[in-house]
């Protein structure tokens, strides 16, 4: 289990944010696909297309874990409310994906032995592709968590 850790998160206040971007996602897993274009198109408006790459699967794993592991299986299986949502936020030198779910129990990072396996390397891909990740409860009347990446960006020229 990790401990939540909001070491390197950009501070929250949103006057600070020079871009915002969020979507709610269904309880399907087809919402990976929806997050990826929704991410793609962000990035594009944002002229940060040529982080597209990384960015992408990074925002591809977070939704998945959160599709899979924060989920009963009966919010996957009905069409209610969105419980998922990725927000985007841009700095001058810094994006941050973050995926919201509605569960309280903290991310889990497997033991990276087993390259050949189909899952459980997730996280390990997230620490691999981003500059720094980490996880926090939700507080006040929202519950369960929000798993965040961070990515440095070049100063503009």
């Amino acid at each position: 289990m990790l401990e939540p850790l909001r070491q390197g998160l950009p501070p929250l206040d949103p006057t600070a944010v020079s871009s915002a971007a969020s979507c709610a996602l269904p309880a399907r897993y087809e919402a990976v696909g929806d997050a990826r274009r929704f991410t793609r198109g962000t990035l594009d408006q944002w002229g940060l297309g040529e982080r597209f790459d990384d960015v992408c699967l990074v925002v591809s794993e977070l939704v998945t874990n959160a599709l899979r592991h924060a989920l009963p299986d009966t919010a996957r299986a009905s069409d209610q409310d969105p419980q998922v949502r990725l927000h985007l936020m841009r700095w001058t030198e810094r994006l941050v994906c973050a995926v919201r779910d509605p569960s309280n129990d903290s991310p889990v990072a497997r033991e990276a032995d087993d390259f050949s396996a189909e899952s459980g390397r997730g996280l390990f891909l997230v620490d691999s592709f981003c500059d720094s990740w980490g996880w926090h409860p939700l507080a006040g009347t929202l519950s369960g968590k929000v798993v965040w990446a961070l990515f440095r960006l070049q100063p503009a020229e």
